[in-house]
């Protein structure tokens, strides 16, 4: 038998040769991600990662695009971009989440946890019961961060919530059910955008600034708010979510990949805050910040004036039954002996 093929098996080659130069490419997903994180912060290389590997998984049919500090506007923005199709993608923090599912809140009670741990308990268990809440909208949850502990940054002296009142606060705007439960409480909130704070600020319009360490840092709001009153106000919880309808047009055999590498970046971006967090408080002080201490006896005030607005939050901003098991769940942490060793 000759070694050389034929003419007509030459000529079958190049046909076949000639159908794949000429097929089509298989379609490319675009997935356009926007976020309020600043370009080059954890968040945003975070999510850089989370799109790396994406390509990868897909052999590069699904492509992640990034739009970083907040340039598709504030967090109510981009919940109302993703409702309409413009976006299908966000790293949102607490705030643009309660725009989608008030419940989320759940994990942002002003002085429900002293502690990450405490968080971390609490949300690895009632994670699940608010990632079905979210898909029930629309969306799904692809990993949960945190933005850091809220702290009041002031541009005068506080340490008392009580003369927190008489400072114009910055609320953010769009978020109607936090604007009125600060007014009900006799502050004088102020609805911004947050990337308004640093004008608003300039110009006086605002005096406080209920916002994480790191955000301060990032948004340089800690140079006219120069006063960090060292109270753990809350938690400012994170997530990445996406639109359920782009997602389940994805190929399902690459969904459980993608979704993992998503929370692998979650979780590397949580303990890179964290850790930052307190950096950023260290870099601030050398530039002129004052950290204001504040004795246990003035948090236990604020813890009860918090706990005072309990009420007005169970049942109506929180499902009562998702607010009760929050708290059970705490107080389950705090009696054990890891809560014990805290």
């Amino acid at each position: 038998m000759s070694q050389f093929p034929t003419q007509s098996t030459a000529r079958a080659a190049i046909g076949l040769l000639l159908l794949g130069c000429l097929a089509p490419a298989l379609p490319q997903t675009v997935i356009k991600l926007g976020t309020l994180a600043p370009e080059g912060s954890p968040w945003h290389e975070s999510l850089q990662s989370m799109g790396e590997r994406w390509r990868k998984i897909s052999g590069g049919q699904v492509k992640v695009v990034i739009y970083p500090g907040g340039v598709l506007g504030d967090e109510p923005d981009l919940v109302n971009k993703m409702r309409i199709g413009q976006i299908q993608a966000a790293g949102l923090s607490g705030a643009g989440l309660s725009g989608i599912e008030p419940g989320v809140m759940a994990l942002q009670i002003p002085m429900m946890f002293d502690s990450y741990q405490e968080l971390d308990y609490v949300r690895e268990r009632v994670a699940p019961h608010l990632e079905k809440m979210m898909e029930a909208r629309g969306y799904l949850v692809l990993n949960w961060g945190d933005v850091g502990w809220v702290h009041f940054f002031t541009n005068r002296p506080a340490t008392r919530l009580g003369e927190m009142r008489n400072m114009k606060l910055f609320t953010w705007a769009g978020d109607n059910d936090t604007l009125e439960l600060w007014k009900a409480n006799g502050f004088r909130a102020v609805p911004l955008a947050a990337t308004d704070i640093l004008t608003g600020l300039q110009t006086g319009l605002i005096d406080a600034v209920p916002t994480t360490p790191l955000y301060a840092l990032l948004n340089q709001s800690f140079g006219i708010a120069r006063n960090m009153i060292d109270v753990k106000w809350a938690p400012l919880i994170g997530a990445t979510v996406i639109s359920r309808r782009v997602w389940e047009s994805l190929p399902a055999a690459q969904r459980p990949a993608m979704l993992d590498a998503a929370r692998e970046a979650g979780v590397g971006m949580r303990d890179a805050i964290r850790k930052m967090g307190d950096e950023a408080i260290a870099t601030m002080q050398k530039r002129r910040l004052q950290v204001i201490p504040v004795d246990a006896a003035t948090v236990a005030e604020w813890r009860r004036d918090a706990e005072g607005v309990y009420p007005k939050l169970r049942g109506s901003t929180i499902p009562a039954d998702l607010f009760d098991e929050v708290r059970k769940l705490r107080d389950d942490y705090r009696a054990s002996s890891a809560g014990a060793r805290k």
